[in-house]
């Protein structure tokens, strides 16, 4: 790249970790898995994302958290996207334990999976039943954990077809966007990509 396309840009030093240094959008979603008593957990992850085309589902974490280790050991999870209005229950759910008993989990409403052994958050948007496909450990202190949905459901509000635009039904049904680090909006205002002709994924 010529050096005049570096003129005005701040180089960071990558030494330490970049991502506090700026905004990055993500989406918010609530991960569910079971304790080793039986009992439901729940935990808000950010680093969250479809795993190419097909129905894979993955998620970055942490070893040392308790989610990794029920999924570890279970081999499933579940996923709960959230919607807008539910920030401070999804925030909450970060909440750290007590005598390692997450009291916020006690008051969400929860409903049970279908075809794996945990729990969805009531009153979200979409909902994925997930098995264990394969942990990639060693980003530094962090884990990808990739799951095959083996089971979705969705308020029928948010799906897609061919009676409603596109834009509409966004603003009628906002998505929750976290914004790292530490801010959040609801996706109201969208416009349509200009996908130039021919472009195939």
């Amino acid at each position: 790249m010529p050096a005049a396309a570096y003129e005005g840009l701040q180089s960071l030093e990558v030494e330490q970790p970049i991502w506090d240094r700026f905004f990055t959008v993500a989406p918010l979603v609530l991960i569910g898995t079971q304790e080793e008593d039986g009992q439901p957990d729940v935990a808000p992850k950010h680093m969250a994302f479809p795993l190419g085309w097909g129905n894979y589902f993955g998620f970055v974490c942490t070893p040392r958290h308790r989610t990794y280790r029920n999924i570890e050991r279970t081999g499933c999870f579940t996923v709960s996207y959230p919607r807008p209005g539910n920030v401070v229950t999804t925030s909450l759910a970060a909440s750290p334990r007590c005598d390692e008993v997450k009291p916020i989990v006690g008051l969400l409403e929860t409903f049970p999976a279908r075809s794996i052994d945990c729990v969805f958050v009531a009153d979200s948007y979409l909902y994925l039943e997930c098995e264990l496909d394969r942990f990639v450990d060693d980003f530094d202190d962090n884990s990808l954990i990739a799951g095959k949905v083996v089971a979705a459901h969705a308020d029928p509000h948010i799906l897609r077809g061919t009676d409603i635009d596109d834009g509409e039904l966004l603003a009628d049904s906002p998505q929750l966007a976290y914004l790292y680090p530490g801010r959040f909006a609801a996706i109201t205002d969208t416009q349509a990509f200009p996908f130039p002709a021919g472009m195939r994924r």
